[in-house]
């Protein structure tokens, strides 16, 4: 029997709308952010980083600004023609800091004087990794709670994500973080 009252229907869950609202962003179509221009593309080296809120919003990203041992700052890549890279949710990165020591060896190869960058789009739904866990000193997905491990490649250590967040390699030019390395795997739901 038909539901005259879509919101109301048990076939609609929460998660449903989710997908049908996100599908869209989750199914971009490269050649068409190719079309779209700088702001679209993605992290490229030589990138700076600029902070997506706070006071320092729209602000460069330095070194100094990140509390070593976290939690992470939210950016968006800027090019150095000073086009910030946010018309693709795809480009959003998150950016830590760490004592090197405490990186593992292929996390140190890609981090800058402990500064690490991973993408901020989940590999699990495609939601963003916005929360901190202080009780593991990890990032967590603000929708399921898969939880990944910054000082190890962003590997997942809890929650239902099906592989590590994608890295950027970085350095650092007077203190300013910035892109070395395009990201090392797909960003974000892979696609079957």
């Amino acid at each position: 029997m038909p539901c005259d009252d879509w919101l109301h229907c048990r076939r609609y869950n929460r998660r449903t709308i989710l997908g049908l609202a996100l599908a869209p962003l989750l199914l971009a179509d490269p050649a068409r952010t190719a079309e779209e221009g700088e702001s679209a593309k993605p992290p490229a080296p030589d990138d700076r980083f600029v902070f997506l809120t706070g006071p320092k919003k729209g602000q460069v990203v330095r070194a100094e600004d990140l509390a070593v041992g976290g939690p992470q700052v939210q950016a968006y890549p800027m090019a150095p023609d000073g086009t910030v890279r946010s018309d693709s949710r795809l480009n959003l990165v998150i950016l830590a800091r760490f004592d090197p020591t405490a990186l593992s060896d292929e996390t140190r190869a890609r981090a800058a004087d402990g500064v690490v960058a991973y993408s901020a789009i989940c590999t699990h739904q495609g939601c963003p990794v916005n929360r901190w866990s202080k009780e593991r000193n990890a990032f967590a997905c603000s929708c399921h709670a898969s939880i990944f491990d910054p000082t190890n490649a962003a590997e997942v250590i809890d929650g239902p994500a099906p592989r590590p967040l994608a890295a950027l390699g970085l350095k650092l030019k007077d203190d300013v973080v910035m892109v070395a390395s395009t990201f090392s795997g797909h960003v974000g739901v892979t696609q079957s």
